[in-house]
């Protein structure tokens, strides 16, 4: 395959020759710059390094995690310790217009029941495109440093850091006993670019290992997630300190003087970076950013905006992975027109058959792209994309190619409307649309290959199971290799280790030294997962609706697999105790229910779950977060109007106390707390003799006074 040139490629063989040189290239990087043993020359080593390349220009969408691209100078991620944060470094909610950040100001207000003439003061941050990481300082020392990785765990990353001029070994002034600070590092624009001509220079001479970068958030990446510490200090990183994790003590009262902290301690804080006195000064500042953009010294892709008042943060707490406080106002997305090749039709795990535009591959924002999204039938019916056609492209949020509009004056002659399949491109089975629905399904359940294929890959991927060394590739081998066709089979392999290893590239033929632990090393990172905690278990299924979120509150509900199974099963009868037990939880609403519902009612589906379960003992959920606390555990509802909060705020204030918050009374609940103008609720708390708990009965018990 290696003498075609990569034109000549299919997409599937790309996708093998890739995952081939990344094992290839880590494998002589191990030998060269861990072991001091080359196994090859650096011409050879450099023909490899420039075929990958040539690949992924040609197949962008294909690049891949373990890319040698995206890993300069050898192995790098799996020999990093591994830290957890104090407080988990989440994601930020997104706002693309002034209507979203308006929306945002009106959830704050409501959620903290603030009324309309109560200003809501901000502080704006540009937002640079560099590496998060979180940096731990006790008694003013600075003691580790770690990526943001999942956002619970990172990477240890502490002696690359100590290399950076703006991080302080030592905080100056009085500060908490311990701290977690927050920061971004980045690379200057200017630097990049005389730092990748220094690169050139030194491949056009010779050097191996080496790479030039495509922007200067990689090359940042790249350079503090170096083995070696010298490394990271000869690159020309910056540091700029923007937040605050876990800390033993609060060192301000608003975000704004904890900015004016961090210079006091000796940290550089962006000097863009402005106090706003309210969300119409948010507006000016992000136009004013937007002009600015292009001049700016590194690269921003929006503004971030955190509500001043952190008494204010701390009350609005966090929903999913994300922040009440804050948010990423991103700049708009650029666009580039290029023509509409063909449009292939995807198979996703829950049998919905999926769009995808190809297109002649064109520069959008900095990335090449050659696929997109079209999302179901009726969005290619409603902006009439043919084949054929120029398209205007754009990289929604900077991030995911879409087609925006036809451009009709060039659409050529005799083109006719795309006709959806009703027949699944991978089984044949008919696609159906549901009534309501926007999204064709294929009817093929388990007997559909693209389907089981698909939920395999998911059971196995990084939030569900995450078994290591489970990647796309091997997953397909395993299935048409017929040794895995449930999840439950996943852990059943030992037996057919010797057969694996007879498969090229898997052991017994193992051209490099790697290849021969490929098939125990798998086998233990299979074992390793067989007590997953019991939210990753259930995303792991792959039932249709629930996500990582609706896990959590399933596995925080019920707490062990066996009750979630049992109250599954007895749920499937309308108007049951379980039935309306599913229905009353916070975020459960009446479709996810009926998805539920409808995975239990489906006998494979058991059967392959009971099978599993054979195999998968999942861990039972924590009680609370302060286990000690009244509420740990405990069911509660609210019911009335409260005076002294919101009932989001009392709901968010139960929930992290451990608490089970549902719609409905049940003779489960625990507790009822009674506002204003209780009605039904209340009085069926009294008939089945749930305590009852006033609004001030229930702030003392809280912890809210």
């Amino acid at each position: 395959m290696r003498s075609r040139p990569p034109e000549a490629l299919t997409e599937a063989e790309a996708a093998e020759e890739l995952a081939a040189l990344a094992a290839e290239i880590a494998g002589h990087n191990r030998a060269y710059y861990e072991q001091d043993a080359p196994t090859v020359s650096d011409a050879e080593y450099d023909a490899l390094f420039r075929r990958n390349a040539a690949i992924e220009a040609r197949f962008p969408e294909l690049l891949r995690e373990d890319s040698p691209s995206r890993r300069p100078g050898g192995a790098a991620a799996e020999h990093f310790a591994k830290s957890r944060h104090g407080v988990p470094m989440l994601s930020l909610d997104n706002a693309f217009d002034a209507a979203d950040f308006t929306e945002f100001c009106a959830r704050i207000r409501r959620f903290l029941g603030l009324p309309a003439e109560e200003v809501l003061r901000f502080v704006g941050e540009p937002k640079i495109d560099g590496l998060s990481v979180n940096l731990l300082y006790e008694r003013g020392r600075f003691r580790r440093g770690a990526t943001r990785g999942d956002g619970t765990v990172g990477e240890d990353v502490t002696e690359n850091l100590r290399s950076l001029r703006s991080l302080p070994q030592r905080l100056a002034g009085p500060c908490p006993d311990s701290i977690e600070i927050r920061g971004e590092v980045f690379m200057e624009k200017a630097e990049f670019l005389a730092f990748n001509a220094q690169q050139a220079e030194r491949i056009a001479a010779g050097e191996r290992g080496l790479r030039v970068f495509a922007n200067p958030r990689n090359a940042a990446a790249g350079s503090l997630r170096q083995l070696d510490p010298g490394i990271t200090a000869q690159r020309p990183l910056k540091l700029f300190a923007y937040a605050m994790g876990a800390a033993s003590e609060a060192p301000a009262a608003t975000h704004w003087d904890y900015l004016a902290r961090l210079r006091d301690w000796g940290f550089e804080v962006n000097p863009l970076s402005r106090l706003l006195p309210d969300a119409e000064a948010a507006a000016e500042f992000q136009q004013e950013m937007a002009a600015a953009r292009a001049g700016l010294a590194y690269d921003i892709d929006g503004v971030v905006y955190k509500l001043d008042r952190l008494d204010w943060q701390a009350r609005l707490g966090f929903v999913g992975r994300a922040p009440r406080w804050a948010i990423a106002w991103k700049f708009p997305a650029e666009q580039a027109t290029t023509t509409l090749e063909r449009i292939e039709i995807q198979v996703g795990r829950t049998g919905a058959l999926t769009p995808r535009a190809v297109m002649q591959p064109v520069n959008v924002g900095g990335v090449i792209v050659m696929h997109a999204t079209l999302h179901n039938e009726d969005e290619i019916a409603r902006k009439d994309v043919r084949i054929g056609d120029t398209v205007v492209l754009q990289r929604a949020g900077d991030v995911i190619p879409q087609i925006v509009s036809v451009v009709l004056e060039k659409r050529p002659a005799g083109s006719t409307p795309f006709a959806f399949p009703e027949t699944c491109p991978a089984c044949s089975s008919h696609a159906v649309r549901g009534p309501g629905e926007v999204v064709r399904r294929c009817t093929g359940g388990l007997i559909c290959p693209a389907q089981t294929v698909e939920r395999l890959r998911h059971f196995v991927s990084r939030n569900a199971m995450d078994i290591e060394g489970l990647g796309e590739e091997n997953i397909q081998k395993l299935f048409d290799e017929g040794l895995v066709r449930s999840p439950a089979d996943i852990f059943r392999l030992a037996p057919h280790a010797a057969r694996m290893r007879q498969w090229e590239g898997w052991g017994a033929k193992a051209k490099r030294p790697e290849e021969s632990k490929k098939v125990p090393n798998l086998l233990a990172a299979i074992e390793s997962r067989r007590h997953p905690a019991l939210e990753r278990f259930i995303f792991a299924l792959g039932i249709r609706r629930i996500g990582e979120a609706n896990a959590k509150l399933l596995a925080r509900h019920y707490r062990s697999f066996p009750a979630w199974r049992e109250a599954m099963l007895a749920a499937r009868v309308i108007g049951s105790e379980a039935r309306e037990e599913l229905g009353s939880i916070q975020g459960i609403g009446p479709a996810i229910a009926q998805e539920l519902v409808d995975f239990f009612d489906e006998p494979r589906n058991l059967a392959a779950l009971d099978d599993l379960a054979t195999e998968v003992t999942p861990e039972a959920a924590p009680a609370a977060t302060e286990a000690d606390g009244p509420f740990a555990g405990r069911s509660l509802v609210f019911t009335g109007t409260l005076e002294t909060l919101t009932r989001d705020e009392a709901q968010a204030r139960a929930e992290s106390l451990g608490a089970k918050v549902t719609k409905s009374v049940s003779k489960k609940t625990d507790f009822v707390v009674v506002g204003a103008d209780a009605g039904s609720k209340a009085a069926k708390a009294q008939e089945l003799g749930v305590r009852v708990l006033s609004e001030a009965e229930w702030r003392e018990m809280a912890g809210l006074g």
